[in-house]
């Protein structure tokens, strides 16, 4: 299964309906995915916390969010999540390229790929490390347990996801 895919049918299955995004070579297939999609409005951000924000106002207004980023914008975004979305109860499904693990040809995405789930577990953010196949169960798992526990929520995708293993 092509792997963007199948996280694009994992959040059509969630009912995702409203995504902001940050550009990461990884997820440029799924960013195309979404943005072509009618159903869901895309809002292409220059900074991961402003994307917190405008997910937290789509919930507000009734709306079903994700964001797509990297994790190097995970700790661009800790405050936002921690004094908005984990403050006031507000589900967010995250769908974070994990750049900086076993394979990573840039030395710079390595530090971040050390401490992208030690912070998530730090601030109790749930998350999910699915292969592609099944990758659309668990973004729509992901959506549910966000609903459910009115709390951000990761799907973290590594390069070994990318490369569909």
């Amino acid at each position: 299964m092509n792997p963007s895919l199948a996280v694009y049918q994992g959040m059509l299955r969630a009912g995702i309906n409203f995504a902001t995004s940050v550009p990461c070579v990884n997820l440029q297939e799924l960013l195309a995915l979404v943005s072509d999609d009618p159903e869901i409005i895309h809002v292409p951000v220059t900074r991961e916390e402003e994307g917190v924000g405008l997910c937290a106002g789509a919930w507000i207004g009734g709306h079903r969010p994700a964001l797509l980023m990297q994790n190097s914008g995970l700790g661009n975004s800790i405050n936002a999540l921690a004094s908005l979305d984990l403050l006031y109860g507000i589900p967010l499904l995250m769908i974070i390229s994990h750049r900086g693990g076993m394979g990573e040809p840039v030395i710079g995405q390595v530090p971040m790929g050390r401490l992208t789930v030690p912070l998530l577990e730090a601030m109790a953010i749930p998350h999910f490390e699915p292969s592609p196949a099944e990758a659309e169960e668990t973004v729509a798992q992901a959506w549910s347990q966000a609903a459910a526990g009115c709390c951000p929520v990761a799907v973290l995708l590594d390069l070994e996801f990318w490369r569909g293993r």
